[in-house]
């Protein structure tokens, strides 16, 4: 079991750039893939960015490819989502989530057991 924090999150200027972070607490977290999700007001959650166990693998939607970069540092049980070009359809909560099986990348947000809280990402226009 996983237990997840976010922060980093902020009010930015569209064009601006935010890294989030995602701390794990958990002897296992080198072992899980992770992803970052995001939630819109009035909107479904979204799939963002997934990176393998190892960080050798990294899927993303076409949302934010070319903008936004996810990483890992399994030494200090953090994942993180550099956004850069933000614009003001990014604005969103941002969760990070671990997958509860197997397979990569994983998509579906109902494919992940382990939530954080989210962390709030506005961006101006």
């Amino acid at each position: 079991q996983v237990q997840l924090v976010e922060s980093g999150g902020g009010l930015v200027q569209a064009g601006g750039s935010l890294r989030l972070s995602c701390a794990a607490s958990g002897r296992t977290f080198s072992s899980y893939d992770m992803g970052w999700f995001r939630q819109a007001p009035g909107k479904e959650r979204e799939f963002v960015a997934a990176i393998n166990w190892r960080g050798g693998s990294t899927y993303y939607a076409d949302s934010v490819k070319g903008r936004f970069t996810i990483s890992r540092d399994n030494a200090k049980n953090t994942v993180y989502l550099q956004m850069n070009s933000l614009k003001p359809e990014d604005t969103a909560v941002y969760y990070c989530a671990a997958p509860g099986g197997s397979g990569f990348p994983q998509i579906s947000q109902y494919k992940y057991d382990y939530w954080g809280q989210g962390t709030q990402v506005t961006v101006s226009s």
